[in-house]
């Protein structure tokens, strides 16, 4: 044989794998569940991301209780004290208050949410009936959790397991390769809506997520110029290995909470940490705080005043970043577009910064502790107005048909004044 007859014979992808000794790589990672019953896998995904969860939970809170069981303090204590903890903590994070708590670790929600998406995308099938079925096994699970526990709310379990199991399992199914047919069950709705309403929709999400670096980024600056009062907030507890493991566990359930709270300094009303505290851009007013690390990273009466009032400036890089977003998804056929889209990134990103900032605040007790948190309607109405002037600014000057209408309206402007020079016409 010549070599040109076995020339292609010798680059088709099967003679390479022959010589290599490597098959193809599959399309995803099989599922053990796949061929089953639709709805039955989204049962299963359900139940598999409540278990993995809720013992992330219970394990180490039973972990706690056997070591510290030799203390005589806790020599009455039965071990099930132990798991009605874990399992209170765990509804915390789905917004169930535990006595007078109802500060959300917003860590461990966003644990939870991660094992519903990563249970979803590994297990359940990607159709309406294993999506639907997936979500509503999940809330029955966490209302049963919480009639399990002495004073919990079922209707906040209720209402908790439907957001974190819509955001997480939805999420999951979504990221799945074989998502087509719940991407087309979704695709009719959202194909509806008008072009400049997407875009509008899309840029606000951005918006939203922009901000949220942004306040993670102070609050990470917060923490390097607080490290000094957070290590001597640590040592005055004199915590042993297991204490200071079990706070430094609770510390990160409750970071995503300090950067919200970052987010309303930026918008500039601020939060407060107890009743008649203050904290913005404007003046810091602290009144007597609870021995908790994360406190000691508060801002300090330095850090207002002079530069830091200019922080709102940053709202407007949330409402740029979506004009860039909103330019390249909308043809725009009409000048008031652009507009309308500039109004809906702002509507959406306000309606994003205010869940986050009121999911953000609650109390850690009575008293004083009552009130933890931002204004979330005020922060939310600031994020609105900057993100949307700013998609406004891009967008609109961006487009086209908006500036050739401008253009249209000064010639329209200058033809009609009686007193214009002949040159000017």
């Amino acid at each position: 044989m010549s070599a040109r007859e076995s020339g292609p014979a010798t680059r088709s992808p099967t003679a390479v794998r022959r010589v290599i000794g490597v098959p193809p790589p599959p399309a995803r990672e099989p599922s053990p569940l796949d061929g089953g019953i639709p709805w039955m896998t989204g049962l299963l995904a359900a139940a598999q991301a409540a278990v993995l969860s809720l013992a992330a939970v219970v394990v180490p809170a039973i972990a706690v209780f056997v070591v510290t069981s030799a203390d005589p303090a806790n020599a009455g204590v039965a071990w099930t004290r132990s798991v009605e903890v874990g399992a209170a903590l765990w509804l915390l994070a789905h917004g169930v208050p535990w006595g007078h708590v109802t500060l959300v670790p917003l860590g461990l929600t966003a644990l939870v949410a991660y094992a519903c998406y990563a249970s979803a995308r590994r297990s359940a099938r990607p159709v309406p009936s294993a999506a639907l079925v997936a979500v509503s096994g999940y809330v029955t699970i966490v209302v049963v959790v919480a009639g399990l526990v002495p004073g919990a709310s079922l209707v906040r379990a209720g209402g908790g397991g439907l957001l974190v199991g819509t955001l997480g399992l939805g999420t999951g199914l979504l990221r799945r390769p074989d998502a087509r047919p719940l991407l087309a069950w979704l695709r009719g709705p959202w194909s509806v809506l008008p072009q400049w309403l997407r875009a509008g929709l899309a840029g606000g999400i951005v918006a939203a997520g922009v901000l949220a670096v942004l306040a993670a980024l102070t609050a990470a600056g917060w923490v390097l110029a607080g490290r000094d009062s957070v290590v001597a907030v640590v040592r005055g507890l004199g915590l042993d290995a297991v204490g200071g493991a079990v706070l430094a566990v609770a510390e990160v359930g409750y970071a995503p909470n300090l950067a919200a709270w970052a987010a309303a300094w930026i918008a500039g009303p601020g939060f407060a940490v107890g009743a008649g505290s203050h904290v913005a851009t404007g003046g810091v007013v602290l009144g007597p705080l609870p021995a908790i690390p994360l406190l000691g990273a508060l801002p300090t009466p330095d850090l207002a005043g002079g530069a830091a009032r200019w922080t709102p400036v940053l709202l407007l890089v949330t409402g740029l970043t979506a004009g860039l977003v909103v330019h390249r998804r909308l043809t725009a056929g009409r000048w008031w577009e652009p507009v309308a889209s500039a109004a809906a990134v702002g509507v959406a990103a306000g309606l994003l910064v205010t869940v986050g900032v009121a999911a953000a605040g609650g109390a850690v007790g009575t008293n004083r502790m009552a009130a933890v948190g931002a204004a979330p309607w005020a922060v939310g109405a600031l994020a609105a107005a900057g993100a949307a002037l700013g998609a406004l600014l891009v967008a609109s000057a961006a487009d086209p048909v908006v500036r050739g209408a401008v253009r249209a309206a000064l010639r329209r402007d200058v033809t009609s004044d009686p007193g214009a020079p002949a040159s000017g016409r």
